[in-house]
């Protein structure tokens, strides 16, 4: 379902918005070296990128990519070698408080003191960000992530589910306009993911900017506006979601026929079919020649009684895959 590019802002939110939640350009982190004979490293090489206010935002790339690293740098942890980052207006190093209140970060490993209760957790993480008490939100955001019921339970007792549901509450206490979720779901069961994406799609209705890194890239293709994906530490592209799956115009229409098969019909040589099996035929093409209907009259021309159709479209593994592998090596500084 298409979702508004600004949605209207989430309550507590100044109403003077920035365009942009996340504008990053030419940053560049580079670590040095670790030994004698071991050449500095470049996680990050010029890389520009904006996130557009109320987005559900996908950042893609294999490990060692540099995700982490630009991550890192937004949180704090790593300071960059060169180039700008603005979060929600603020820049990070001229007015780095404001720029670390602006986000919420949701890290991969869990973090939860198992001898608190959720209210305790959110209270203690409040005032950590400096919540004055009758301000603090937290019935209210136990009752987005689904945790009411367990408010007064030791976090010990929690499922995995609510557990990670409780690190997302965590980052949300000092109420950020930007929520980064770093591989949210990594070992979590179908159902408990299902059930944490429909909070996150709550959040981000409510105006929430969200950036997601992840590994799934099914669920990236199906909640994300728009996807970035990097590699040896350089963006190699950014585009709304749907515009990116275009990028591989195929699609393979795969017929199943009642006659047997030893060989592809001489009649069919021009659509260079490929026999599977034989019963089944597959055709490779452009979606946008859209040849079906050549292809299908042309089976029946050859005598073919057709049982079955089925067609696949490339998906985002097939679109990830493809940039990935020709993507510019790593460069050594």
């Amino acid at each position: 379902m298409p979702r508004d590019s600004n949605p209207a802002p989430a309550p507590g939110l100044a109403v003077d918005l920035p365009r942009d939640a996340v504008a990053v350009e030419g940053l560049t982190k580079v670590y040095r070296a670790s030994g004698r004979n071991v050449a500095p490293k470049r996680a990050l090489e010029d890389v520009d990128l904006t996130i557009g206010r109320g987005r559900l935002f996908g950042l893609l790339g294999p490990n060692g990519a540099g995700k982490s690293t630009l991550i890192n740098i937004m949180a704090g942890l790593v300071l960059k070698t060169s180039g700008t980052m603005r979060l929600w207006g603020y820049d990070i190093d001229a007015d780095p408080r404001q720029a670390r209140a602006a986000i919420g970060i949701v890290p991969q490993e869990l973090n939860i003191d198992p001898f608190f209760t959720p209210r305790e957790l959110l209270e203690l993480q409040a005032g950590l960000y400096g919540v004055p008490p009758k301000e603090r939100r937290t019935d209210e955001i136990l009752e987005i992530m689904g945790l009411t019921d367990k408010a007064n339970a030791y976090a010990r007792a929690l499922s995995g589910g609510m557990r990670r549901r409780l690190m997302v509450a965590k980052a949300m206490v000092h109420d950020p306009p930007i929520l980064v979720l770093d591989e949210p779901t990594a070992g979590v069961d179908v159902d408990l993911r299902r059930q944490l994406w429909a909070h996150v799609r709550e959040l981000n209705r409510r105006g929430t900017t969200i950036l997601l890194t992840t590994h799934y890239l099914e669920e990236a293709e199906e909640l994300c506006d728009e996807i970035a994906i990097i590699n040896h530490g350089r963006v190699i592209a950014c585009e709304p979601t749907p515009k990116l799956l275009r990028r591989l115009d195929t699609k393979t229409l795969t017929l199943h026929v009642a006659e047997p098969l030893t060989q592809a019909p001489a009649a069919l040589a021009r659509f260079e079919p490929e026999l599977l099996d034989a019963h089944s035929l597959a055709f490779r093409y452009k979606a946008s020649e859209s040849p079906v209907a050549d292809i299908l009259a042309a089976v029946s021309g050859a005598g073919l009684t057709v049982t079955d159709v089925s067609t696949e479209e490339a998906d985002l593994e097939d679109i990830f895959l493809q940039l990935t592998s020709a993507a510019t090596p790593e460069v050594a500084a």
